[in-house]
């Protein structure tokens, strides 16, 4: 047998140590992709009016009165990691723990929201409406943005582009699906465009 080389052994060597690493547990394993550029659509239900379609990369809504993508199954304690453009004038969110699934709201579910135009700031991106409040409210108009979103037993925790905006224990609501929202904006005006190019959820 042809004896390594003191080099050719190293680096065979790592090549062993990195193809162990990567059959360990952890990393990104127990995720689940929902949305993947513009593959995603027939993991939701979707109710209301809004155009959700597939378009440059993204799962995007920009016309109707309002409507959800809903998420199939129902959900206890997860994490969320979803990757985001919002217009400037856009109204949505992400619902957790939907009591109803045909019926989304911020009475019915935890609503992280994406309103950069919201009346009462205090509640609007960053923050859970009627929940926890985000004080300053960070802006999220005219940009990619990514959310992670933690919900373990009443503990919620909310990430936005690597600051957290919320850290609330809320007991309201225990389990259901989520939903991802196209909105209309302050006095009922149209919404502006949503794009989600990545939406995945890892239960805990």
């Amino acid at each position: 047998m042809k004896r390594l080389s003191l080099p050719a052994a190293a680096l065979f060597a790592f090549a062993l140590a990195v193809a162990g690493c990567s059959m360990m547990p952890g990393g990104d394993s127990g995720w689940v992709k929902l949305i993947d550029g513009t593959k995603g659509l027939e993991n939701w239900n979707q109710i209301g009016d809004a155009n959700w379609r597939a378009e440059d990369g993204a799962i995007v809504a920009d016309k109707g009165k309002g409507g959800y993508l809903v998420s199939k199954s129902s959900y206890k304690d997860f994490q969320i990691r979803a990757e985001f453009w919002a217009d400037h004038t856009t109204n949505s969110g992400i619902f957790l723990r939907a009591a109803d699934p045909k019926k989304i709201g911020a009475d019915t579910a935890y609503e992280v929201n994406i309103f950069d135009q919201r009346p009462d700031p205090s509640y609007g991106t960053g923050g859970i409406v009627n929940v926890a409040k985000v004080d300053p409210m960070p802006k999220a108009g005219g940009k990619w943005n990514t959310y992670e979103i933690t919900a373990r037993g009443t503990n919620l925790v909310v990430v936005l582009n690597g600051q957290k905006t919320a850290d609330v224990n809320d007991s309201k609501l225990a389990q259901g699906p989520f939903a991802l929202q196209f909105g209309n904006g302050a006095k009922d005006a149209p919404g502006g465009a949503i794009k989600f190019r990545k939406v995945e959820i890892k239960p805990l």
